[in-house]
């Protein structure tokens, strides 16, 4: 029988050895090797690309390795979103794109290549940006009311441009003409940016699309600012009204922004990120370039966000369902 000291003894070495098992793993886990991936699967000059441009060179130095954006568009940001789901569950390959994407993809595509909730590993949400409602000068409309109108009158003559086909812009504006009761065709494009561009050109008239990626075109007179959803009106466009003030459904609609990883990513490399990307998000210059063009930081720990993501796609998936919208 073992004296109750020997015992302790015993006991205290074997966690001692079981500590310094642990440790050299954990390190490892949290240890950056080699560049990291970024990949925003929409083309260039859309929010999510803005986002990735703005905190990749501070992700760069926080972990001492090379961050690089790599733009990865087609079939409403899933193309990108697999890249990541398939990469090595090691923390070095990142997604940043608007979530919505990925909470709209399971109820639209039956053909869906990877299994968001267990394929892909929530990070952190970036933030939330609001949507700006505009339309290019040929539409005779200068104020939500005679858009409604014009809408009504004229069924289909509008056309409304959106992030590709399944995506939150899309459902944001097939959900608005229904409560609206107008009828205009959506027509998808490869990210929000090349949408804003087709209206800002007249190749369509109206668009639903992120603030940050829309309101460049809205102060240089591109495109004319109808209205914003959010509780407030952006501090870059005073006059613009709200969505609620305008007497539009879907004022809290908007580009929820996050990064995710691979699924099976080690917890303590998740975590580490996490950490790392909510610091970045702190600091005053990333928080005044983000609310500049009206976005809010909204950082999430991994469990948040995953959940945020599960309530997102049931509520989504409902809207779909009802509107018989179907991925291409």
């Amino acid at each position: 029988m073992f004296m109750p000291s020997l015992a302790r003894a015993i006991a205290a070495a074997v966690l001692s050895v079981s500590i310094c098992a642990l440790a050299p793993g954990e390190a490892v886990a949290q240890n950056f090797e080699r560049p990291v991936r970024l990949i925003v699967p929409f083309a260039p000059g859309g929010t999510s690309d803005i986002l990735a441009r703005l905190i990749s060179p501070k992700l760069s130095a926080a972990i001492g390795q090379s961050v690089v954006v790599e733009n990865k568009p087609g079939a409403a940001g899933n193309l990108g979103a697999d890249a990541v789901a398939k990469a090595q569950p090691d923390g070095h390959t990142l997604l940043l794109m608007d979530v919505g994407s990925l909470a709209t993809a399971p109820s639209l595509f039956s053909d869906l290549t990877f299994d968001v909730e267990k394929d892909l590993a929530p990070i952190s949400m970036v933030m939330f940006g609001p949507y700006v409602l505009a339309v290019h000068e040929s539409v005779p409309a200068k104020s939500t009311k005679e858009l409604i109108e014009y809408g009504k009158a004229n069924p289909n003559k509008l056309t409304i441009a959106n992030s590709g086909v399944g995506g939150a812009t899309h459902i944001t504006a097939v959900a608005m003409a229904k409560q609206l009761g107008i009828q205009w065709k959506n027509v998808p494009y490869k990210g929000g940016a090349a949408a804003s561009r087709a209206v800002v050109s007249g190749e369509s008239g109206v668009i639903i699309n992120g603030a940050i990626a829309t309101m460049p075109f809205v102060l240089n007179k591109q495109l004319t600012g109808l209205a914003v959803t959010g509780e407030q009106r952006l501090a870059s466009a005073p006059d613009l009204p709200t969505f609620k003030e305008a007497g539009l459904p879907g004022g809290d609609a908007g580009t929820w922004q996050g990064i995710l990883t691979t699924g099976g990513t080690p917890p303590a490399m998740v975590a580490r990120l996490n950490a790392e990307i909510r610091k970045i998000l702190e600091m005053p210059e990333i928080q005044q370039k983000v609310a500049e063009q009206g976005g809010v930081v909204r950082a999430q720990s991994p469990e948040e966000f995953r959940n945020w993501l599960k309530d997102a796609t049931g509520r989504w998936g409902t809207i779909i369902r009802e509107a018989g919208i179907k991925g291409s």
